[in-house]
């Protein structure tokens, strides 16, 4: 059920959306060189790897100097970026992730392998359901961004204290997949 559902809204959003998403696409073309889309590989439901589409927000090369953006003010975030990723549309291509199956609009997000490398085993369940666009941690740590700028080494707060709460809370949301919890979280992400 769940997936018709996935189906649906995310046909809706795409059809809804299109002329949102060519504004933004010329903006970041008109912004910047590079690509409209961004993709990153990422692991998925039962650990396979697929491509997460998101818009492009930072200069062309930046994921080789790290994975985790630090703070409102990286400078390797374009004008446009910034913005996109303050009203989180940089996200809104991942609703073809959820078309095409790859993802969920209600799951766990998903995570670049180097960091699902360092999971417990029980925190391996979350890859036994779909990714999604948002989840409880996605609310929770919606200004990720702003707390690892606070810290000396943002990569090592990153893994020993946001991660492992961001999967405690995805591993009590798998517990319940319920179509009202999926409502629910949809519904707290709008309002957020």
């Amino acid at each position: 059920m769940l997936r018709i559902l996935d189906v649906f809204f995310s046909f809706i959003g795409l059809l809804v959306l299109s002329p949102l998403f060519l504004i933004v696409g010329i903006w970041i073309k008109i912004d910047s060189k590079g690509p409209v889309i961004y993709t990153q590989k990422r692991v998925g439901l039962l650990g396979k790897e697929f491509s997460l589409k998101k818009f492009r927000s930072m200069r062309p090369g930046s994921d080789k100097l790290g994975l985790l953006t630090v703070g409102g003010m990286d400078p390797r975030i374009t004008n446009s970026g910034y913005f996109i990723r303050k009203y989180k549309l940089d996200e809104l291509p991942q609703l073809l992730n959820v078309f095409l199956g790859e993802m969920s609009l209600v799951g766990p997000r998903p995570e670049v392998k180097k960091y699902v490398d360092l999971y417990t085993q029980e925190q391996r369940k979350v890859l036994s359901v779909r990714p999604g666009i948002t989840d409880e941690a996605s609310i929770a740590f919606r200004n990720e961004n702003e707390m690892l700028a606070l810290s000396s080494n943002p990569e090592q707060t990153y893994i020993d204290e946001i991660m492992p709460h961001k999967l405690k809370l995805n591993l009590a949301f798998i517990e319940s997949p319920t179509i009202l919890n999926y409502f629910r979280i949809i519904l707290k992400t709008l309002i957020k």
